[in-house]
C-alpha cells in the first residue's frame, strides 16, 4: 500500500513548527534533509531517516547524527555528484516504492538552489508531489494527473509550465482554460483567482500549480 512521505528539505526559510507538526501528523514517514533536521527538532519532531553531507545542520544535529540511534542516518562525503535532496528523494525511493512526497522548507534561500529543488521533484514521477510551505501549497501535476481543489474561494492560483508542450485546463477560476498550452515559464497562468471548486487538469507535459492562502492545506 502506498503511503505519503514527508520530506523537509535544508532551505534556510523554515517552515512554521505548526506547520511541521501538521505535516508529520498527515504523514508515514519523515525524511530530514541536511538541516532540515534543524526545522524539525525546533517544532519538538524527529525524523525516520536523515540524509545529507551534514554540512549544514546545527551542532545539536550533528552530534545526533553521529550517534545514529534515533533513526536512521545516510551521511555522504561533501565532495559528491547530488545534492543533499537527491539523495533524499532516491531513499524516499528505495524504501517506500510509490511513495507520495511532501516537500517542505524547499522553496526559499539561494535561488538556484530553488530551481534545483523545483527540478528534482518535477523528476520525482513515481507518485503524487506536493510542496507545502506556510503561504503556499503546490502540486507537480504531470502529463495526465489533475488537481481538485475545494474550500479556496477567492485565493490566488497561479500554473506555470516546467516542460516543453505542456497543456491544461483549468475550470472554477476567474479565467479558465480548456486543453490551453502552455509555454515553458511562460506567464499565461499567473495570478488566477479561485471562484468555486476548482479543477486543474494537465493533458501533457509537466506543470507547477501554486494555491496562496492564509491558512496551510495539503
Amino acid at each position: 500500500m502506498a503511503c505519503k512521505v514527508l520530506v523537509v528539505c535544508g532551505s534556510p526559510e523554515v517552515a512554521s513548527p505548526e506547520l511541521l507538526c501538521h505535516l508529520a501528523g498527515e504523514c508515514d514517514h519523515v525524511v530530514a534533509v541536511d538541516r532540515g533536521l534543524d526545522a524539525l527538532l525546533g517544532a519538538g519532531l524527529g525524523c525516520d531517516v536523515y540524509v545529507g553531507d551534514a554540512d549544514t545542520v546545527s551542532d545539536a544535529g550533528r552530534t545526533l547524527v553521529d550517534a545514529a540511534e534515533a533513526f536512521e542516518v545516510e551521511r555522504h562525503d561533501p565532495y559528491k555528484d547530488y545534492t543533499d535532496l537527491a539523495l533524499a528523494l532516491d531513499a524516499v525511493r528505495r524504501r517506500w516504492q510509490g511513495a507520495e512526497v511532501v516537500a517542505t522548507c524547499a522553496t526559499g534561500g539561494r535561488p538556484d538552489m530553488a530551481l534545483s529543488v523545483l527540478g528534482l521533484l518535477a523528476n520525482y514521477k513515481d507518485a503524487p508531489v506536493w510542496i507545502a510551505e506556510d503561504a503556499t501549497t503546490a502540486r507537480i501535476l504531470h502529463e495526465g494527473e489533475s488537481w481538485t481543489i475545494e474550500g479556496a474561494e477567492s485565493k490566488t492560483f497561479s500554473i506555470i509550465g516546467i516542460a516543453p508542450n505542456t497543456e491544461v485546463s483549468e475550470h472554477g477560476l476567474e479565467w479558465e482554460l480548456d486543453h490551453s498550452p502552455l509555454d515553458l515559464l511562460a506567464d499565461t497562468g499567473i495570478s488566477n483567482v479561485v471562484r468555486s471548486t476548482a479543477t486543474i487538469q494537465v493533458h501533457t507535459g509537466t506543470a507547477i500549480a501554486y494555491l496562496y492562502q492564509e491558512t496551510f492545506r495539503v
